[in-house]
């Protein structure tokens, strides 16, 4: 409260001394305030601003100085150590780093240039314990630094540090450490690292006893994969379509025939698992797979087979040559050989036959343990022969049952039912004297859009159960809510065949219950999509799909309560017309006109954004 009462007080005295006018009694002038208020402007700021640090962590701010801002100066004589496992690396190696020493609440690391501190964080980390530490990206370079989670009291920090392609000669790793609030110390400088071949770091070396080697038996990959030869030389599958592999959105895999063999490539955004498999269907099961895992920080190449939903079972013989890999800046990519058939290894298929093939990855734990991936795995639209004519195709996350299903209820819920009920809300006085088939207009289109609408989600619900085989335990709540949204949708016109006549006692009490059973069957079906927008089998751009769907609906509810005002304003203007029958006659007349031309060009705006959201809607869905 303190606090903003000075700022209060500043802000008065900055609004005096713009107006010219004169300040309270007793205070100094303008001149002779204005440098101290700009001084006490400035401190106030930076106190306000630092008070509550960084508890969370997330100090990008910090990236180039890692010094917090806590408002008191950096304590000399570090009480904290930094250690790595070895003293040489090559590009692609993981370096092992600790730090550690008495309880402390907060920590920074960055691996730079030995040769110039100054520079950007160089390489990028990967995590032990997420509870504990969590990565930054500072600048342009992905997890290029560790954090704290919270301000927890921890001894003991333990990641990984990779080491880029681009690394400079020798790389120092460096510390900022929080002690307290105002107990901290700036950049403990650790142990420097160097390639081979470089002149010896001047900074001691902290070894510690949990050492990890770094030979291996397959090769490193010295730069990424390119796209270059797709559709001529190599056959080829990407997602996004025509992608980059060198991007960090990017999903790639390439077949090259050589001789009898086959040079295979594969690369996406994972720092768990990527794996492909080969399969005579487009289910899990019985399938021909092939595994690159992170495990240990090192990538493991393996074959292996898919037994219905259950893990992957790995070949105890491995039968793939010239394995390579690399894992920077979150970006997996590895590469093997296979020779076209493999007679002596069961549950290897022949790689000159057609089959759907599979894209996916997901997380692994730090002993190479591999977990259900993340979302739908990429799948062929139809079946290829990777070592017949070189194509570059894409695929889809999400099979075309499940698509088709999305995209019917979208134009269901989204364009026919919205209007069928803006239709029958506002249109009864404006085309209660046009007849289409022997019945009033508004009247024959409600139900046209509506009998639309009740098909198209008879036909979109039963899809996902033609897909499935049954009921779907993975789904939450939306199939539940699905399901009381089709009983509803035939509820209605069923209900509606029952309607009494225009006079009858009984119509008011059928009104009611129509409305009321078609509102809650709108807003249902609304939450339902919601949900099934981030399903696994459909998975929609996150959080792009909400913010539409948001949108939408406040575009919906804003149009009718602007058709719902218009009705009240032109109620309001024939009640204040005196009671003359000529004069009210004429002027409902010419209400009648005015509100016609008004309600028609809002029903065409309001047509046109919902063609506009629908398009959105069935473009996602086709894009993925």
């Amino acid at each position: 409260m303190c606090a903003v009462r000075e700022l209060h007080n500043l802000i008065l005295l900055i609004t005096w001394c713009k107006m010219g006018t004169a300040l309270p009694e007793g205070r100094p002038t303008c001149l002779m305030e204005l440098p101290g208020l700009a001084f006490a402007v400035w401190m106030f700021i930076c106190f306000y601003a630092s008070v509550d640090g960084y508890p969370s962590g997330k100090i990008r701010e910090a990236c180039t100085s890692m010094i917090p801002c806590h408002g008191s100066s950096p304590q000399l004589s570090p009480e904290h150590t930094i250690a790595v496992n070895g003293t040489e690396f090559r590009p692609g190696d993981n370096i092992e780093v600790h730090l550690s020493g008495p309880d402390f609440e907060g920590f920074f690391i960055q691996a730079r240039d030995a040769e110039h501190l100054d520079s950007p964080a160089v390489g990028s980390f990967m995590l032990v314990d997420r509870k504990l530490s969590q990565l930054l990206t500072c600048g342009r370079v992905k997890n290029s630094a560790v954090s704290h989670t919270s301000k927890a009291k921890k001894k003991y920090i333990k990641v990984y540090w990779i080491a880029p392609g681009d690394a400079p000669k020798r790389v120092q790793f460096l510390a900022t450490v929080v002690k307290k609030y105002k107990t901290f110390w700036v950049k403990i400088p650790g142990p420097v690292v160097s390639q081979p071949n470089a002149l010896s770091p001047a900074t001691p070396l902290h070894a510690t006893s949990e050492a990890i080697s770094t030979s291996h038996s397959v090769s490193y990959l010295s730069k990424p994969f390119n796209a270059s030869g797709c559709g001529s030389m190599k056959f080829c599958i990407r997602n996004p379509s025509n992608c980059d592999p060198e991007s960090a959105s990017c999903f790639f895999l390439s077949f090259q025939e050589e001789k009898s063999s086959v040079f295979i490539e594969m690369s996406g955004p994972s720092e768990g698992y990527l794996a492909f498999a080969l399969s005579y269907d487009q289910w899990m099961g019985g399938d021909d797979a092939y595994l690159c895992v992170n495990e240990d920080h090192r990538v493991h190449v393996s074959a292996a087979y898919l037994k219905g939903r259950s893990p992957p079972l790995l070949d105890s013989e491995n039968a793939l040559e010239d394995v390579s890999w690399r894992l920077v800046d979150g970006i997996l990519q590895c590469s093997f050989r296979r020779s076209i058939s493999l007679p002596a290894y069961k549950g290897r298929f022949n790689l000159n036959a057609s089959y759907y093939i599979f894209l996916a990855d997901g997380e692994a734990s730090e002993g190479g343990l591999i977990y259900k991936h993340r979302h739908q795995p990429l799948i062929t639209n139809g079946i290829y022969n990777v070592t017949g004519l070189p194509q570059d195709i894409g695929g889809s996350r999400s099979p075309q049952l499940i698509k088709a299903h999305g995209a019917l209820m979208f134009v269901a819920w989204i364009t026919t039912v919205s209007i069928g009920v803006v239709v029958a809300r506002f249109f009864k006085p404006v085309w209660s004297h046009s007849f289409l088939f022997g019945k009033e207009m508004w009247f024959q289109v409600h139900r046209m859009l509506m009998l639309t609408t009740v098909m198209l989600t008879s036909i979109s619900f039963v899809l996902p159960f033609i897909y499935r085989g049954g009921w779907s335990q993975q789904a939450g709540f939306h199939p539940y809510l699905g399901c009381t949204v089709m009983a509803l949708t035939i509820f209605q016109p069923l209900m509606a065949g029952f309607r009494p006549s225009r006079h009858a006692p009984r119509r008011q009490l059928f009104n009611w219950f129509h409305w009321s059973t078609g509102t809650t069957a709108r807003i249902l079906a609304v939450v339902t999509m919601f949900l099934g927008m981030d399903l696994p089998a459909l998975d929609l751009p996150d959080p792009w799909d909400t913010y539409t769907m948001i949108g939408f609906v406040a575009w919906h509810v804003g149009i009718e309560i602007l058709l719902e005002i218009h009705s009240y304003c032109l109620v309001r203007k024939v009640e204040v017309i005196e009671d003359d029958r000529v004069q009210i006659l004429q002027s409902l007349t010419s209400a009648e006109a005015e509100g016609r031309l008004f309600k028609q060009v809002v029903l065409t705006i309001y047509v046109c954004g919902n063609i506009v959201f629908l398009i959105a809607f069935l473009a996602a869905i086709n894009h993925i």
